[in-house]
């Protein structure tokens, strides 16, 4: 067995039973796509490697060939693999130019075909493929006016551009992980597509004082995981980020919020089509005291007061409204019973409930209710359970 098929969806199946043509051209950064090939895979999809001539003084085709456990397509002849894969009934679901140097940019925006990855270009724009495009070059380039032009040219046909990350004055390959996450949104479900989703994560922090906060327990791994699967599947999302302990993904519009009055006043502007809620928002809030607090003159009475309820202002904004619901150390009927305490007092439309001793790092253990009484467990993985979390939100729970 080829190394290749070992390693096919181990991470998930987003990409199970598609083709994708990567075309690697002379830019530097060529040297990312063994890796970038491998996450594919690892996605499920089956990739076809090709080579322009300048790539190939960069990254070797044995290389790509180790990673995909296919021959590269390295010139063309009578075999005509453009055609069985990016011609009219081609049998690949998407052509991803990675890394595409300016020269190639322009050349497929101005119908020029002269090397083996412009014609996959000019063929599959002509058949309709789907054309991811992730630029690398320096900046100054990047920035020409001419190839921005080039850029929106092919934008407006419907070529998807991956933004480069701009350091050290270049315009780098954008990261692999955002690069197959644009790949699985593009030939994904779509079942989010046009929908306006906002997820609200992470924790909020209540000052005691200039030095010292309260806060809850909260890394924002369920409320990250959910951003991007909502993305994935074509939303607009937007990451409402709290107090965290995990890495948000830089490809997500995020806005940024400290205490439960900041979240409220981010409340009172959402409009949301789906507004998920998985964050640890403070029930209590101490009177700040300025300045620090002497650690050194004995114990300290905090006198906690209610905060503001944030689900019943988040209610207003969102046509559909997913709250979580944490406990610690009950049994499962009184959790049920919390949660459906809680959907009932905020006119939840699907609520998840958990018992905080139950989840690490990257697990979880969840309920999941809906309105109608039906209900669901699930044990595992976070990115699994957001995968989960959507399926109940747009397909309901089975009874």
């Amino acid at each position: 067995m080829h190394p290749a098929k070992r390693i096919h969806a181990a991470k998930s199946e987003k990409l199970k039973g598609k083709q994708i043509v990567l075309a690697v051209t002379g830019s530097i950064a060529a040297v990312e796509t063994v890796k970038l090939s491998r996450d594919l895979i690892r996605h499920g999809a089956e990739v076809v490697p090709v080579l322009s001539k300048d790539a190939m003084e960069i990254v070797h085709p044995n290389a790509l060939h180790f990673a995909t456990g296919r021959e590269p397509i390295l010139r063309i002849d009578g075999s005509v693999p453009y055609i069985e894969l990016v011609g009219t009934d081609g049998t690949a679901d998407l052509l991803l130019i990675a890394p595409a140097t300016s020269n190639t940019i322009a050349k497929v925006a101005m119908g020029i075909d002269d090397t083996v990855v412009t014609t996959f270009a000019q063929n599959a724009l002509g058949a309709g493929i789907p054309i991811v495009i992730a630029p690398a070059m320096h900046e100054t380039m990047y920035n020409n006016p001419l190839i921005a032009a080039h850029i929106k040219t092919l934008e407006k046909l419907g070529v998807e551009f991956v933004t480069p990350k701009f350091e050290e004055e270049k315009a780098k390959l954008a990261d692999t992980e955002e690069i197959v996450e644009r790949v699985i949104r593009r030939i994904g479900t779509r079942e989010l597509e046009g929908k306006r989703v906002v997820v609200v994560t992470g924790s909020t922090v209540e000052p005691i004082d200039d030095v010292r906060i309260v806060t809850n327990r909260s890394s924002g791994e369920t409320g990250v995981e959910l951003a991007k699967v909502a993305f994935e599947k074509g939303a607009d999302v937007e990451l409402w980020l709290g107090r965290h302990h995990t890495v948000a993904p830089k490809y997500l519009p995020t806005k940024s919020f400290e205490t439960t009055e900041d979240l409220l006043a981010l409340a009172d502007s959402l409009d949301a089509d789906i507004c998920v809620v998985p964050a640890a928002i403070s029930d209590f809030s101490p009177k700040k005291s300025k300045g620090k607090i002497p650690s050194r003159a004995g114990a300290i009475t905090l006198e906690l007061s209610p905060t503001p309820k944030i689900l019943p202002a988040l209610r207003k904004g969102a046509k559909v409204l997913v709250g979580f619901k944490a406990e610690a150390g009950v049994s499962a009927s009184e959790l049920k019973s919390r949660a459906q305490a809680l959907m009932k007092e905020v006119g939840l439309d699907l609520v998840v409930a958990n018992d905080v001793s139950k989840v690490g790092r990257g697990t979880t253990s969840l309920l999941l209710l809906d309105r109608k009484g039906n209900g669901e467990t699930f044990d595992g993985a976070k990115s699994l359970a957001a995968e989960k979390i959507w399926r109940a939100v747009l397909h309901g729970l089975s009874r």
